[in-house]
């Protein structure tokens, strides 16, 4: 069979708000249904009817057009969005055109009724209460210019019109964001029940190997006493591993306490926060690699068996990763001389990375007394639930 030729279909896309796009599709075309039986029940009334059944023949085509382009994630789009919201607006300004002025003078309910509301819900779902509040200002614009003045009917249906887009939309946005966080809560259970589970097959195979040869070692004799130490030290390692945040992962984000984590072994000591540290995949990556190569000074510098210690902080603002040791320190100068002689190590390897992504990296060091190295980056922004 020869295979077809052409590009491949292209995946759906998803949305968590898509049952509230389907009920809005089945609240618009019942909105449209009723101002077709309302327009037919009154269309004698009105200045020009012959003009209304075609806005009527209009604003039923649209309806049914765009509650099947909204089926589709991708297409939910802001130049479909805005032509949505557009006719809304011109069958509110239609109204003067069409109705006759004393019916619309005497406060009487216009052609469009309420099918308006349905492009101003869309916005809400889109964008949130700024999108639905939006739209909502600019029916009420183009309601009030129709009217010619502020009545009490106008005004109510106004004030009515711009809480539901603000109500409707914080909704889902808060919607949105409870979504995105039971996601993270799967992910993080998947990964810490997977972790559990090589955790007991760790503990039950390799850890134990490692403790009888730890035990048993220096039975051998010196070859046997090193052994023994880099059996501890794997030991110590693993049992880290086992122990620190799962590493997590979502789209365009990574979970940098994690990242740290795995880093912990005999040598070196780790503290993260409990929850995860998220940052962009790129900044947080060039984080983690700038701690490593802070790590790999200690080891060059300070010895392989050095000791260091790592923390991990974050607040609203910035996520701070100090680094420790208890080397003899920096000797002034010698970074700048270092750079001079053509040593990039610290400048590109930790300085650079860190400035790169838009943060600081502070050294500090006393002679004899190790040296501290603080990495500072921006927090990635995170949206706040106001309770």
């Amino acid at each position: 069979m020869t295979p077809r030729t052409g590009s491949s279909p292209q995946p759906r896309t998803s949305d968590p708000a898509d049952p509230l796009w389907r009920a809005l599709g089945i609240y618009r075309l019942a909105t449209v249904a009723y101002v077709v039986v309302f327009y037919a029940a009154l269309a004698e009334y009105y200045r020009r009817p012959e003009l209304g059944w075609v806005v009527v023949a209009a604003l039923a085509a649209w309806t049914v057009s765009v509650s099947v382009l909204y089926r589709r994630p991708e297409r939910r789009t802001w130049p479909i969005l805005s032509v949505d919201l557009s006719l809304a607006v011109l069958a509110v300004l239609l109204n003067p055109v069409i109705d006759d002025p004393i019916r619309i003078d005497a406060g009487e309910p216009t052609m469009a009724l309420i099918w308006p509301s349905g492009a101003m819900l869309a916005w809400s779902i889109q964008w949130g209460w700024r999108g639905g509040v939006g739209a909502a200002a600019m029916i009420s614009a183009a309601s009030l210019f129709a009217r010619g003045e502020l009545t009490r009917s106008t005004g109510n249906n106004i004030v009515l019109l711009l809480l539901a887009g603000a109500a409707i939309g914080y909704a889902v946005d808060l919607f949105r964001r409870s979504e995105q966080t039971m996601q993270q809560a799967i992910h993080l259970e998947a990964a810490t029940r997977e972790r559990e589970r090589l955790a007991r097959s760790i503990h039950d195979g390799v850890l134990q190997v490692l403790a009888l040869v730890q035990r048993r070692g220096p039975e051998l004799g010196d070859e046997g006493v090193e052994l023994a130490r880099l059996a501890e030290q794997q030991q110590l390692a693993l049992r880290g591993l086992l122990v620190a945040h799962p590493e997590v992962s979502r789209d365009e984000e990574v979970d940098v306490a994690g990242l740290i984590s795995a880093l912990s072994s005999a040598t070196v000591t780790v503290a993260t926060p409990a929850e995860p540290v998220w940052l962009p995949s790129f900044e947080g990556g060039e984080l983690v690699d700038a701690v490593k190569a802070c790590l790999d000074n200690v080891r060059v510098h300070v010895g392989s068996v050095a000791p260091a210690w790592v923390l991990l902080e974050e607040d609203d603002d910035h996520v701070v990763v100090s680094v420790r040791d208890q080397g003899p320190g920096i000797p002034d100068g010698r970074l700048q001389a270092a750079a001079a002689d053509g040593r990039l190590g610290v400048a590109q390897a930790i300085r650079g990375r860190v400035e790169d992504i838009g943060g600081t990296a502070t050294f500090t060091s006393t002679p004899g007394q190790g040296t501290e190295v603080e990495l500072t980056v921006a927090a990635w922004p995170r949206p706040k639930v106001t309770p």
